[in-house]
């Protein structure tokens, strides 16, 4: 329906934008894409705020209130590109739908406008289209319940279905949030007053979405919970708290909200133990880089170093086991035995692999078929999952037993993908109408009435040419719209040469449309063969969703035990090509790592053809404090990352870079490394030191990794001293956790007499001809110096200051400036130093040596070198 026929200039109000107020008025909020035949149409204020974002052009047309309507429009088939754009830009969207055919709806009761109405809210947590998702992340939608001193997370990714729900502590729920990184966060509006919650929150996630306190209540959650999976007792989903209740009662009610058709699946919700996970506190996250690089995207991430996965499925799990590696053998042992046999059987992983390449993404096919926005795509790509899982059961066959308990999840689905794979058209449709759904042969009655379809589309091409014939009008033309069906078209010119048989139904400005009683049959026959094909179409692709969705829970399974052999098979390939092992994993407070590596920065390196200087790190109970010595730019950085970063992998289940490992579980990962501000929250550099440092030493236990970086380094010597000496000794005799402290304070290597489980180690340097070659080696001792001015001469500061700066240093080294920092300041001539940039205090150059430096002894014929030794020994006696 377009603009024109809606909107008259002159017009205060038309039924169709008293309809658009109705709707937006209850969606305030939102973009509203009010559909209007092939577009999807936005005006008023949603036009002028949509536009830019979405990079369309903003018209003006027609008057509402003696005013022009600004509107803006995006077209139906293209409607996925514009939402990624609004979702991404922060709005929300109302998606508008007719709700009849306006043909139809003409024919029934000569209504000129078409009912309306809201089908769908989207926002960022619960998108379903592959074209709006990261296919290798899942895409969380959570709530946030509050109960006293207990808080609870429930999360929903709606492309797949996945429920699950948490309860924590409330000193826990940051690690637990910055795990999660949702979508969208739901929140109480009330709690949301809180600054310091709210602060933590904005932490975590870009959208935080306010709801009324009244929706968490646990009561009305529990009732809603009972409703959506029909039960009369919640005793099946386990031992829900109060607080998870609330959590995911008020999620189910939102996705009832903003799902309006109600068409969405959800699993029911399994509970995770927090306990059984390894806590990683947002800013080691930040630190470590598990899942987001320096730049905030997957690049330089230790996930994007180590993903080896051939399938979306198999992405998704891993990043989920980078996330949230375990804490508990029984959920790691497994993990690593796949990994493991597939290492050993070199022939099987290469045949699961090959298997796995380019499958289709199984789960979210199925959770849009299930809430009816899915299509024959979708039902292709799940008849060829199911076809590789009946394969891969194959291959595993007679095989070890922590790959054969897969089994019944690969198999039994063989009749189902042979059906949907024999049936379906390769490539399949996107939509039914759009036609070809159907392989030939498959169904005798489509074949029937597609081939008296096209037989009918022949006889409109041969009746053409007789008509040409005829008339004598060569440039006549049959020709279809949705508005006059087929019709007989010729020039304006040309009209006097119309049979009178022929029926007039429109006039252009250059040319004449008819009809014929012939015409009309043969589109009578043509639209019955054409509307019994889809018709019959529609029956076989229906029937198909139905098997599909009764065998729902088997699709999962089956997809499941796919990511879980993705991820195994991608894991062994890079433990074999990369030299990894398997870590020992023992209960004993140990940490034995021999020759561990830094599998990003060892990625990176071998890509430029570089090698990677390994590196033993063992905190036995008699040396679990480590502080490490040396110059910027040794590696100090790299090695501490490192170490942090193969507890992950360990418990994560996989093998790491090292030669051997031995580590015993560690219940919480701590790193401090690097420095950062936060300008936009008052933080300074120091701030957001001391307050990270201020929770690792309030939350690290006896079986915690401590991985610390310069603390103190923020402020004036003393008081950085100072604050690093308490943390060392405060790690050391209260915590009693496995650490390594880098730092530049030497006077900290003194503790070691005093505290007996304190291990001096550095990174050694050579000094080579004035500056120094970084070996990349962790040694026992103590660094001989900083060698911090040699950096900066590596950094191109200027020979005056660097002079300069060796001469303060001298002084500082022999105590003669100690406590006077107004001496230093008046030795320090800054001033005459930038005035006179020409001056050069080095030395004067030594006259030998500049003798010797521009000799070239290779070259010298015996008289010039009985020459250069009379210079020599002139130059030595002046």
């Amino acid at each position: 329906m377009k603009w024109e026929q809606t909107v008259r200039d002159g017009e205060t109000s038309t039924p169709m934008i008293a309809q658009w107020r109705r709707l937006k008025e209850a969606h305030p909020d939102a973009l509203l894409f009010f559909r209007m035949g092939d577009f999807y149409e936005l005006f008023f204020a949603d036009a002028v705020n949509a536009a830019p974002a979405l990079e369309v052009a903003l018209t003006r047309r027609g008057k509402d209130r003696g005013e022009e309507v600004p509107m803006c429009g995006v077209p139906v088939h293209a409607v996925e590109t514009y939402l990624h754009r609004a979702i991404r830009k922060g709005f929300k969207v109302a998606v508008c739908e007719q709700m009849e055919d306006p043909a139809e709806a003409r024919r029934r009761s000569g209504k000129t406008l078409v009912e309306r109405g809201v089908v769908r809210l989207i926002t960022p947590g619960t998108l379903t289209e592959d074209a709006l998702l990261d296919p290798l992340q899942h895409n969380w939608l959570a709530a946030l319940a509050l109960e006293r001193d207990r808080a609870a997370l429930a999360r929903v990714d709606l492309s797949t279905g996945r429920f699950e729900t948490e309860a924590l502590d409330r000193d826990g729920l940051a690690a637990a949030l910055a795990r999660l990184a949702p979508a969208e966060l739901l929140a109480p509006v009330e709690r949301l007053q809180d600054p310091l919650l709210a602060r933590q929150l904005r932490e975590v996630s870009d959208r935080i979405t306010p709801i009324a306190q009244v929706r968490f209540d646990p009561g009305v959650g529990a009732r809603i919970l009972k409703a959506r999976f029909g039960l009369a007792d919640l005793a099946p989903l386990g031992e829900l708290e109060r607080a998870e209740l609330g959590a995911a009662g008020a999620l189910v009610d939102y996705l009832e909200l903003t799902q309006k058709s109600g068409g969405f699946r959800l699993d029911r919700p399994v509970r995770i133990d927090d306990g059984a996970l390894l806590q990683i506190d947002p800013a080691t996250r930040r630190s470590l880089e598990l899942l987001r690089g320096p730049d905030g995207d997957r690049a330089g991430s230790l996930l994007a170093a180590i993903d080896r996965t051939t399938s979306a499925i198999g992405a998704r799990l891993l990043a989920r086991r980078i996330a949230e590696p375990a804490a508990r053998h029984e959920l790691i042992r497994p993990r690593a035995d796949r990994v493991a046999v597939l290492v050993e059987d070199d022939r099987l992983c290469h045949a699961l692999r090959a298997l796995l390449a380019g499958m289709p993404d199984p789960e979210r096919p199925l959770a849009r078929l299930a809430a009816g926005r899915g299509g024959p795509r979708d039902l292709r790509a799940l008849g060829d999952a199911a076809d590789r899982a009946g394969k891969a059961g194959a291959l595993l066959q007679g095989g070890p037993g922590c790959l054969a308990i897969l089994l019944p999840d690969l198999l039994g689905l063989e009749e189902l993908a042979e059906r949907l794979l024999t049936t379906l058209a390769e490539p399949a449709p996107l939509r039914v109408e759009d036609g070809g759904l159907l392989q030939p042969g498959v169904d005798a009655e489509y074949d029937r009435l597609v081939s008296m379809r096209d037989a009918g589309r022949s006889h409109l091409d041969g009746f053409e040419q007789r008509l040409r014939q005829e008339t004598g009008i060569g440039n006549l033309k049959i020709r279809h719209n949705g508005m006059l069906g087929w019709y007989v078209e010729v020039p304006a010119a040309q009209e006097g040469r119309v049979p009178p048989d022929f029926i007039r139904r429109q006039g252009l400005a250059g040319a004449v449309r008819f009809t014929t009683a012939e015409l009309q049959a043969l589109e009578r026959a043509l639209g019955e063969a054409a509307d019994g094909a889809q018709a019959r179409a529609c029956e076989i692709y229906q029937a198909l969703c139905q098997e599909v969705l009764a065998r729902a829970g088997r699709l999962r399974s089956a997809a499941a035990a796919l990511a879980e052999l993705d991820v195994a098979a991608g894991l062994a390939e890079l433990a074999r090509s990369g030299g990894w092992v398997r870590p020992e994993l023992v209960d004993e407070p140990v940490f034995a790592i021999e020759a561990g590596r830094h599998p990003v920065v060892e990625a990176a390196l071998k890509a430029n053809g570089e090698p990677f200087v390994a590196n033993d790190c063992d905190l036995a109970p008699d040396q679990r404090l480590w502080l490490l010595t040396g110059p910027n730019m040794a590696g100090k950085s790299t090695f501490l990352r490192q170490n942090a970063l193969i507890v992950v992998l360990a418990q994560a289940g996989a093998f790491v870079p090292a030669r051997s490992a031995r580590i015993g579980l560690v219940d919480r990962l701590f790193s401090r490394v690097g420095a950062a501000d936060d300008l936009a929250r008052g933080r300074s550099t120091f701030m957001v030191e001391m307050l990270e440092t201020s929770t690792i030493l309030a939350r690290a236990t006896e079986r915690s990794l401590v991985v610390l970086d310069e603390i103190g380094r923020g402020t004036s010597t003393w008081d950085g001293l100072s604050i690093a000496w308490a943390v060392v000794e405060h790690l050391h005799d209260k915590v009693r956790c496995r650490g390594l402290f880098a730092t530049h304070y030497h006077e900290l290597t003194h503790l070691a007499a005093s505290l007996p489980r304190l291990a001096l180690h550095r990174v050694k340097v050579q000094e080579w001809q004035g500056s120094i070659v970084f070996l990349h080696e962790i040694g026992k001792g103590v660094a001989e110096s900083s060698y911090g001015i040699h950096v900066a001469a590596l950094a191109g500061l200027p020979k005056p200051v660097l002079n300069r700066a060796r001469q303060v240093l001298a002084k500082l080294e022999r105590n003669e400036a100690k406590g006077t920092a107004a001496r230093l300041a008046h030795d320090l001539p800054l001033l005459a130093l930038l005035e006179e940039p020409a001056e050069d205090p080095e030395p004067p150059a030594d006259p030998l040596r500049v003798l010797l430096e521009s000799v070239d002894p290779d070259s010298l014929a015996p008289k010039e070198a009985l020459d250069l030794l009379y210079r020599l020994k002139q130059a030595a006696s002046s």
